[in-house]
């Protein structure tokens, strides 16, 4: 038993070597782990702000007006601080300077606009708490042993008052100023109750926050001034060039027989995606909070530049954006048409190819032209703008009505062969002359059928088995012979035929209602170049002979 206890000790021994060389392997291995594990978080973190950096620099170069307002914020708080060094005998300025301070702060806005609106929401709250602060600093001091159950009372009372009123729904504009007077009345309170001089302490801060704002003023509007009105004038002109863009894509697209394998999901759930046709009229359509709150802001601005009118006709330009919404939300049932499960055959798209595509290619240029009057601020000229895509869209129509048969299953109409085991037994009692009336259509051509508006007979569709009710939309496979075909019930078959015939006249009848909605476009376009006063436009006269244009030869 000794000597066994003796050759197992001796075991362990000679394995204890190797045990530890297997745990410092262990421990290295980790300690190595850990460490690339950490190199990779440290490279994602320097390739993420690498990222952005690069996407702030983009953003400075593709608009370089965020890097000018980002100067004028930073200049106009470097003149305000300067308070803070006052040395002069009225050393409260240089104690509450930090008023002035955050005046800027809270007023300086990218635009004019908008700073003037933020100026007044705190001039407005500011003042009316100052009025009131010294009101009721008065009364606590009359109140004597009561001065701070005065002032306690009178700040519930201002906390209830500003917080219900600005829920009035009026009121939500205005909410920044009800935040801003609570603020600083309750701020005005407090200190004149700590050093014992409220109107002092009234009249020195609003001094100060006076010297904030006028330095906001000075800034924004003297250094490269950013105009609200401007940009919601761009916008529109924006508006007018993108829907153009996806009117021409839809169609050329349409008639190209571009087909989507799937469905982008961001599209789907109507989000920013990578397809340009489908972002240029989505613009279009969520420009409307955009606009709003541009026309809020450019209401404040004074007249400048080419806006020199007093009340100038700002609500018409958003008017104008409606009416442009208005065809983009036809431009997206366009687009729907192309991302749809039942598409038309080419060879019945190729039939009205060339009227589809002028009736686009027309539609773009009104729209076109309609946005570079509007850039230039110039009215429309004597001839009528949309003489060229009506008439681009009455040839689409008589195309229509002469080539109708393809647009619906000719087998099933009252002037063809009747099922007579469907027939119904009303039927029956149709008198000869209508008999013969209905002959009279047979010898004439499907299509001139359709435009005949004389009165005959009609009987009630007979509803489809149940069966076939279920799969009246299967996709009838296109590789199959007609032998093939054979085997398939003809009823499904035929049935998405004629849906897919009727998809084509689904996507010719929105481009006719698109035309249609131009003139919507039109009247609203003329009625802003009325109210704003635009200018005449300018008639190119031919040249006379022996005269050249500049910079063209005439022979």
């Amino acid at each position: 038993m000794g000597s066994l206890k003796h050759n197992w000790e001796d075991n362990s021994a000679a394995r204890l070597p190797l045990l530890v060389c297997f745990r410092g392997n262990e421990d290295r291995g980790s300690r190595w782990k850990y460490l690339k594990v950490m190199r990779e978080k440290i490279k994602n973190s320097w390739d993420d702000f690498q990222g952005f950096a690069r996407k702030a620099l983009e953003m400075g170069r593709s608009d370089p007006r965020k890097v000018i307002f980002a100067i004028k914020m930073g200049l106009a708080l470097s003149i305000v601080s300067l308070l803070i060094f006052w040395k002069d005998s009225y050393g409260d300025i240089a104690q509450y300077s930090i008023w002035a301070i955050l005046t800027v702060i809270v007023m300086f806005e990218f635009s004019i606009g908008a700073t003037f609106f933020k100026g007044f929401n705190r001039g407005l709250g500011t003042l009316c708490a100052g009025i009131l602060a010294f009101c009721f600093a008065e009364l606590s001091v009359v109140a004597g042993k009561l001065e701070e159950v005065v002032i306690v009372i009178s700040i519930f009372i201002i906390g209830f008052c500003a917080s219900y009123l600005k829920l009035y729904p009026t009121m939500k504009p205005y909410e920044n100023g009800f935040r801003v007077f609570v603020l600083t009345y309750c701020i005005l309170m407090v200190a004149g109750n700590r050093t014992g001089e409220y109107t002092r302490a009234v009249l020195t801060r609003l001094v100060l926050i006076a010297v904030g704002a006028g330095v906001c003023f000075v800034v924004n509007i003297c250094i490269y001034p950013i105009w609200d009105g401007e940009s919601l004038h761009n916008l529109v002109v924006k508006n007018f060039k993108d829907l153009a863009t996806s009117l021409e894509g839809c169609v050329n697209g349409y008639l190209k027989c571009v087909e989507y394998e799937r469905i982008p999901s961001k599209i789907l759930t109507y989000q920013a995606a990578d397809d340009p046709l489908y972002n240029c009229y989505r613009s279009v359509v969520q420009s409307m909070s955009q606009e709003d709150a541009l026309l809020g802001f450019a209401t404040w601005e004074p007249s400048h530049g080419r806006y020199r009118l007093r009340n100038y006709p700002w609500e018409n330009f958003v008017k104008v954006s409606g009416a442009v919404r208005h065809c983009a939300f036809m431009v997206m049932a366009l687009h729907g048409c192309i991302l749809s499960e039942i598409q038309a055959p080419p060879e019945k798209r190729q039939v009205f190819c060339s009227k589809l595509q002028r009736v686009g290619a027309e539609g773009a240029k009104v729209l076109r032209e309609l946005g570079s009057k509007l850039e230039r601020m110039e009215k429309l000229s004597s001839a009528d703008i949309l003489k060229n895509v009506h008439e681009a869209a009455e040839q689409l129509q008589k195309k229509i009505d002469q080539k109708s048969y393809i647009l619906v299953n000719s087998e099933n109409w009252e002037i063809g062969a009747r099922p007579k085991e469907h027939e119904d037994p009303k039927d029956n009692l149709v008198d000869t002359q209508n008999d013969d009336e209905n002959m009279l259509l047979g010898l004439k051509s499907l299509s001139e059928a359709v435009l005949d508006l004389r009165p005959f007979p009609i009987r009630e569709a007979s509803l489809p088995p149940s069966d076939a009710a279920k799969n009246m939309f299967t996709r009838c496979p296109s590789n199959l012979s007609s032998n093939a075909k054979a085997f398939i019930k003809g009823d499904e078959c035929r049935t998405y035929e004629s849906a897919s015939a009727l998809s084509l006249a689904t996507f010719a009848s929105l481009l006719i209602e698109f035309v249609a909605r131009l003139g919507n476009v039109v009247e609203s376009f003329e009625e802003l170049s009325q109210k704003a006063n635009f200018k005449e436009p300018v008639i190119d006269m031919p040249p006379g002979p022996g005269k050249k244009r500049a910079g063209t030869w005439v022979v």
